[in-house]
């Protein structure tokens, strides 16, 4: 009789769910009783949707109060009390948002995709061995942001404090338009990360490749007659493709953007764009190739060109290529650099011509 009632009490704690907190992402996957077997595939992501939405219901425990008051504010004390509370807080509202819903999924892309680098489609994922890469990868990122967002912030902030001292003082709609502009360029570096972090449909039609380019280069119009830029065209070689027409467009306005403005800073004489495209042998692959003959890369700065944030402009979020080169990667193709200083820089993007539909995704 104890034999059989050991055995059953043996049975219930192997069929008791575990009773670990599914908040606390100190633990490991596995269960921390004696004995006990790792969790399922079922578990582990019924643990990580937890974790996902106690992270949203936390940032939403924020934004309803900063809506509540501020719109408050803006019924019982005006417009300008509640554009100074609304700017300190949003900024900390808008930080609060990434790092508690953006930052956890770039994290799990990035180890994805090294995953997938480094180890054969049968090969289960080895995650905890990139767990120290990837979050000096995250640390990098966040240094990143900080450093973007830190200047405009204070500048704005200081301008909203001297409005304060003196309400009525003639300059503050100077200050006001100022302010602004610097909150402006936070907004602008934001919407470029979430741009990047997510991953966004793309809408397969069939695509001519020669008036994806023409359509690019007359964006840019009125820059390449003031900069004296000439550009050299051949590509009507280039058939049909599918892909996504405008998604495809803004690679190549990117890229063209980066030419045109490595010419303006580097004041180079008789500027020239090289636009290029065809077809393989074998009519399965569309090639596109873009070349100016601006001041061209180091060798150093030339490896580190598609990584997010990094940037030599001023006024650049060192995102544009990441995105670009993600695009790229939607459709099945690649994208390669080659520059030396002084000699200019090129492109070449490589698309194959009939790419499987993304399931779910419009045709």
């Amino acid at each position: 009789m104890e034999a059989r009632q050991r055995r059953h009490q043996k049975r219930d704690w192997e069929e008791w769910p575990d009773e670990t907190d599914p908040f606390d992402e100190s633990l490991p996957a596995t269960s921390s009783k004696k004995g006990s077997s790792p969790r399922s595939p079922h578990e582990q992501a019924y643990r990580e949707a937890r974790k996902a939405a106690n992270r949203r219901i936390g940032f939403m425990s924020h934004l309803i109060p900063y809506l509540a008051v501020n719109v408050f504010l803006l019924l019982v004390a005006g417009p300008r009390a509640a554009f100074w509370t609304a700017v300190p807080w949003g900024v900390g509202l808008g930080l609060h948002y990434f790092f508690a819903i953006v930052a956890p999924d770039l994290r799990k892309r990035w180890i994805d995709q090294e995953v997938d680098q480094r180890v054969g489609l049968g090969v289960s994922r080895e995650r905890v061995s990139l767990e120290g890469a990837h979050s000096k990868q995250v640390e990098e990122l966040s240094a990143s942001i900080a450093h973007e967002i830190r200047n405009p912030i204070t500048a704005a902030k200081s301008l909203v404090q001297q409005m304060g001292e003196d309400p009525a003082a003639s300059d503050n709609v100077e200050y006001a338009n100022v302010a602004l502009e610097e909150l402006e360029r936070v907004e602008r570096s934001i919407s470029h990360l979430l741009r990047y972090a997510r991953d966004e449909d793309v809408v397969l039609r069939e695509v001519s490749i020669p008036e994806v380019i023409e359509s690019a280069l007359e964006t840019f119009r009125d820059r390449l007659e003031t900069l004296g830029v000439t550009v050299q065209q051949d590509v009507q070689a280039a058939g049909p493709m599918r892909g996504d027409p405008e998604k495809l467009r803004r690679v190549i306005i990117n890229l063209i953007g980066n030419s045109l403005d490595a010419f303006a800073g580097a004041h180079t004489e008789h500027p020239t764009v090289v636009v290029q495209a065809g077809e393989n042998l074998a009519g399965t692959e569309i090639w596109l190739r873009l070349k100016d003959n601006g001041p061209g890369m180091e060798p150093e700065r030339l490896t580190r060109i598609f990584s997010p944030f990094y940037t030599s402009k001023e006024t650049g979020t060192g995102l544009g290529l990441a995105i670009s080169k993600k695009v790229v990667d939607a459709h099945g193709g690649s994208i390669e650099a080659h520059s030396d200083p002084g000699s200019g820089t090129e492109f070449v993007l490589t698309f194959p011509k009939q790419i499987r539909e993304p399931q779910g995704s419009p045709s």
